[in-house]
């Protein structure tokens, strides 16, 4: 028999699947060992507190135990022994359908982010549980957080896009064209073929998302919104190379 170990971390719950008669296969995102996938054995009993607490959503503090020597566990993932509730967002998110469809995105774009399992994520995991919060809170648009979400996204894992001087040879912005495949607004010296040319506003807008200047994003008209999200979802799919099914969803 290899080495057990028990270890604990805060994380988000990311999703669940079934596993079995009682269990579930858990995935979070954690502060100190990026994403993790556990077994949490009976929590779909209909009494279980613990399966209450590892729903989507839930900021959690887990001990997980790992059993070493190819023992195979629930398919060879640790266990989840015990939790506890740090904040259970999930409470405010879930009832409100702007809400819940810009947090699953979230949840589901923090997924694709951290690919490799085990792998630590702290920029990713803070961005996921800041943006939960707020979402909670209700401070502002949930559009308007997920598209600030997932531009910072983007940003921590070395995809930053340029709203201002051109993203190829640097020339004080603004700047009116716009380019997934260049990274972001473009000068017309280095314009290129497919280019589009988004309002001034949307621009200054994602700026201000990008940035967290939100009294400028709170202030802005929705068609600016929404052509905003048009373009922060094409940018996510040209370097996720495939669409998030939750961002059809999403109410703009």
């Amino acid at each position: 028999m290899g080495a057990m170990s028990l270890f604990r971390d805060d994380g988000i719950v990311l999703r669940t699947q079934k596993l079995g008669e009682a269990d579930r296969i858990i995935t979070l995102l954690t502060r100190n060992n990026g994403r993790v996938r556990a077994v949490a054995r009976g929590v779909r009993r209909t009494k279980s507190k613990f399966g209450a607490r590892l729903e989507p959503f839930s900021h959690v503090d887990v001990q997980f135990f790992s059993r070493g020597g190819g023992e195979l566990i629930g398919r060879g993932l640790p266990l989840c022994t015990q939790s506890e509730t740090i904040a259970p967002y999930g409470g405010s998110i879930v009832t409100d359908y702007a809400r819940y469809t810009a947090g699953t995105a979230m949840l589901e774009t923090a997924e694709r982010f951290t690919d490799h399992e085990g792998e630590p994520a702290v920029q990713q995991y803070l961005l996921l549980v800041g943006a939960l919060r707020t979402l909670a809170a209700g401070d502002h648009e949930p559009h308007l957080i997920l598209d600030a979400f997932l531009l910072r996204s983007l940003a921590v894992n070395g995809y930053a896009p340029s709203f201002d001087n051109c993203a190829k040879c640097g020339m004080p912005g603004p700047n009116r064209f716009f380019s997934v495949g260049a990274g972001g607004v473009i000068c017309g010296e280095c314009r290129v073929p497919g280019s589009v040319v988004p309002s001034a506003e949307s621009l200054t807008l994602l700026g201000a998302l990008l940035t967290g200047d939100w009294e400028t994003a709170d202030a802005c008209e929705s068609r600016h919104a929404r052509e905003g999200s048009g373009l922060v979802a094409a940018y996510l799919h040209w370097h996720l190379e495939r669409g998030l099914r939750s961002l059809r969803y999403v109410e703009k």
